[in-house]
């Protein structure tokens, strides 16, 4: 008989040992869940402060990729919404841009 209960009560030993490990590790999953909730929320409020920038310096950011990528005028008067004028003078700074740096590596 008393081997029975040192028996049963290593066992319970040993499942409050594991309750114990389930719960530091729930714990540390939550701190987890905490931080990285916390990250998402600074992720969004800083798209939504680049959203409600000016939207025009938005558009020549785009504009700017775009032409980096070979676009051309008309590309970026419809996707960016600039005008024709200003679509034309990113064209001729970007083709300097890339004839100054083709300059460059040729020394």
């Amino acid at each position: 008989m008393r081997q029975y209960e040192r028996r049963q009560q290593a066992l319970v030993g040993l499942l409050r040992n594991e309750i114990q490990a389930i719960t530091n590790s729930s714990i540390g999953m939550g701190r987890r869940v905490v931080e990285i909730e916390q990250k998402l929320n600074s992720t969004a409020e800083k798209q939504l402060e680049l959203e409600n920038r000016d939207p025009g310096a938005m558009a020549f950011n785009q504009a700017a990729r775009l032409m980096e990528m070979g676009a051309n005028v008309d590309d970026l008067v419809e996707s960016c919404g600039i005008g024709r004028p200003e679509a034309e003078l990113m064209a001729l700074l970007h083709q300097e841009l890339k004839a100054t740096d083709s300059l460059g590596h040729q020394k």
